[in-house]
């Protein structure tokens, strides 16, 4: 690519007038996304700098990289045996402007796969000039349809549907007070079209949140599709009075158990107490018995001993 590093950064915006060869040029698009709604047409424009005549020019749009052709103009005319199958019969070129420099290739029937990065290539000779430009497709799906599901920990659970969305919905839930609910299960499944469904589930658990709200947001397009459903007082957790009696039996015979088991615990501890004096008492009375006993033993041995010396003393006499 012969072109000055001027002319390149010039090709990232719009062009002030800048001195070139006739051989050589710049091509021009807007730095901004482009919008497409699903279903619709986009227009994907785009000019040569300085102006002049491209009909004779090879002109290829690529879809994310080089392979993927979605449109080439070459000779004159449209060149379909490289083009992707899916862009088949979806695209066009308005050649009334080519004279002008300008080419302009219009998308119809916008896919969930068609957005992306798209690059606007121009051959003149062995020359070659290109430009990206970003496509942001957005598609509203269906209304969301919101039902309960039965009780579930403590609370109603309600489930929200909906499909045919792109990108992914934002989901929010929220009161009749505008108080948004932050807990919440979220599932998301896309299709063979690219397109998401989602499933969002939420347990109310205050009365006070009968009223509530399931709402989807296009973050691309800002808009909102929501649907709000009444939870019956009748499907709340009821507490009835046979619950509040059984309740009741419930926690006295807790409180009994508890009772027995300090009476228990407290007699044991009295029993082990008795039993630690016993022995102490018995031990005591066993150390006073073995301490006569070598008192007495002593005493025989001393009395044996002075007998002994006097039976020798009168014999010696």
């Amino acid at each position: 690519m012969s072109i000055s590093s001027q002319k390149t950064k010039a090709c990232e915006g719009f062009l002030t007038p800048m001195s070139v060869s006739t051989e050589e040029f710049v091509v021009i698009g807007s730095l901004d996304p482009t919008v497409a709604v699903l279903g619709g047409s986009i227009t994907l424009p785009c000019r040569v700098f300085p102006a002049m005549n491209v009909e004779n020019m090879e002109l290829r749009w690529f879809h994310s990289n080089f392979t993927e052709a979605v449109f080439i103009y070459q000779n004159q005319q449209e060149q379909r045996e490289e083009q992707l199958p899916q862009y088949t019969g979806r695209t066009s070129l308005v050649k009334e402007f080519l004279t002008w420099g300008e080419a302009i290739l219009h998308i119809h029937n916008v896919q969930a796969f068609d957005d992306g990065l798209y690059t606007r290539f121009f051959r003149k000779g062995s020359f070659y000039e290109s430009a990206n430009l970003e496509l942001k497709v957005a598609g509203v799906g269906s209304a969301p349809q919101v039902h309960i599901t039965g009780p579930e920990e403590d609370g109603v659970r309600v489930v929200c549907k909906a499909s045919g969305w792109f990108p992914k919905p934002q989901v929010q839930w929220r009161a009749l007070s505008e108080e948004k609910f932050l807990m919440f299960s979220e599932t998301h499944v896309q299709n063979a079209e690219g397109l998401f469904s989602v499933e969002a589930a939420l347990v109310v658990k205050h009365r006070s949140s009968r009223n509530v709200t399931c709402s989807l947001l296009n973050p691309i397009l800002s808009q909102e599709k929501a649907m709000a459903i009444f939870i019956p007082e009748d499907f709340f957790p009821q507490t009835s009075p046979w619950m509040s009696a059984f309740m009741g039996i419930l926690t006295l015979l807790m409180l009994l158990l508890l009772g027995t088991a300090y009476y228990a615990k407290r007699e044991h501890t009295a029993k082990c107490q008795e039993m630690q004096e016993w022995e102490k008492l018995h031990r005591e009375k066993e150390e006073d018995q073995w301490a006569k006993e070598e008192a007495l033993k002593a005493r025989d041995e001393l009395q044996a001993d002075l007998d002994w010396r006097k039976s020798v003393y009168l014999a010696g006499e």
